[in-house]
């Protein structure tokens, strides 16, 4: 048998230099028969090893019987069962074989490459940093992100939240979209406790907050994060960009750095679009309607009557009230930056605390503190008023 080099040295004679068989015979010494061979084939020789029986031979019908009644079945367990009935082949061309055969017997999922229209879409999920949150007082706290990213333009936004209640979870997407500035059609949500209620159906409080909105909803099926895979990819994102070398002094630090971080990220080439998410946006605005002057309401609220000791449960910490305002029924109401209680009757302010997120704390406010002890005094029979003098006046008695 010749080897490559014979073979198109063989065919140069013959079809560039016009050389006869017989000058190639006289040329190379090679048998006009092999010489007639190499000019009739059109590929080049090759050595083939003339097949061998293998271990895996006699079992591949087996396999694909076993395949067929599961196509499940782990290729490990495969071979055990291989093995019990005497295969003594090696590891790696049984799994080989498995791997071959399988997708005759299992029908894969597929998937279809999706096209999104502009101000068509926003995917919408909760993402869960590693690290709980400082929220001061040396305490800290498991938080979520609410991430808004919209389809077309890719522009991602979100906002800390430090449970999946409702409220907190709508106050932010509200939030979320505000930052973004405009509303798409949908917002695309997975069956989130917050969003679904069953069978595919929202819940009423966001199908009230799409509602005032003005927005649609598109409720994902069960076990399917394929369909938001856009967000999923941005989530991967944050964990290997934001998180990494971060520290955050509290919840206000951290929500500081994130939007910062998504304004740097909706600056960059985005590279699955090749374009700058902020001037896509630019294009998608013309299609998308603006927010409204106001954003819904979504402080909780609760009305309750002032205890005789003044001090209200919530989110795990007891704020004061006036001790004035003992007995009588208030409107409790939470947001996010405050604690406020307001008397029914006569609109009068029972208390106004600023939130804290930690836990186990009484938080007093001085005048309520004042109030009590005064109170207290008078309970006991010791009311003393203290004249409490203007700095201007000791200004005056100390000499410039």
């Amino acid at each position: 048998m010749i080897g490559v080099e014979q073979w198109a040295e063989i065919r140069r004679l013959y079809f560039v230099e016009k050389r006869s068989k017989r000058a190639i015979h006289r040329l190379t010494g090679l048998h006009r028969d092999t010489i007639t061979r190499a000019l009739s084939s059109e590929a080049p020789p090759r050595y083939v090893r003339a097949p061998s029986g293998s271990k895996l031979d006699p079992f591949k019908e087996w396999i694909c019987e076993q395949l067929r009644a599961d196509p499940t079945l782990q290729s490990q367990r495969l071979r055990e069962l291989a093995s019990e009935l005497g295969y003594s082949g090696g590891k790696s061309i049984f799994d080989e074989y498995v791997r071959e055969v399988r997708p005759r017997f299992q029908v894969r999922r597929t998937f279809q490459r999706t096209l999104y229209r502009p101000g068509e879409l926003a995917q919408c999920d909760l993402w869960e940093p590693r690290e709980p949150i400082p929220v001061g007082y040396g305490q800290t706290r498991r938080g979520y992100v609410v991430t808004v990213e919209l389809c077309w333009s890719r522009v991602l936004a979100g906002t800390l939240v430090f449970s999946k209640e409702p409220p907190d979870v709508l106050w932010g997407l509200a939030r979320s979209l505000e930052r973004i500035g405009v509303l798409p059609e949908k917002l695309v949500w997975d069956r989130e406790g917050a969003i679904h209620a069953g069978g595919g159906r929202p819940t009423d409080a966001f199908a009230g907050f799409c509602g005032r909105l003005g927005v649609g909803w598109l409720i994902l099926a069960a076990a399917d994060p394929q369909a938001k895979g856009m967000l999923e990819r941005s989530h991967r994102f944050m964990r290997t960009n934001f998180e990494p070398s971060r520290r955050f002094a509290n919840e206000l630090d951290f929500q500081h750095q994130f939007d910062v971080w998504c304004d740097k990220v909706n600056q960059r080439v985005h590279r699955s679009v090749r374009a700058v998410p902020v001037e896509r946006l630019e294009l998608e605005r013309k299609r998308m309607r603006s927010l409204p002057e106001r954003l819904p309401d979504l402080d909780r609220r609760a009305v309750t009557r002032v205890p005789q000791q003044p001090y209200l449960r919530v989110d795990r910490n007891d704020y004061s009230l006036d001790p004035g305002f003992a007995g009588r029924r208030v409107e409790l109401r939470v947001s996010q930056t405050q604690v406020t209680a307001v008397v029914l009757d006569t609109g009068e302010l029972a208390c106004r605390h600023r939130r804290v997120f930690a836990g186990g704390l009484t938080i007093t406010d001085p005048e309520h503190e004042r109030a009590l002890e005064q109170l207290r005094g008078r309970r006991l029979g010791r009311d003393v008023e203290v004249e409490t003098r203007p700095l201007a006046r000791y200004d005056a008695l100390i000499p410039a």
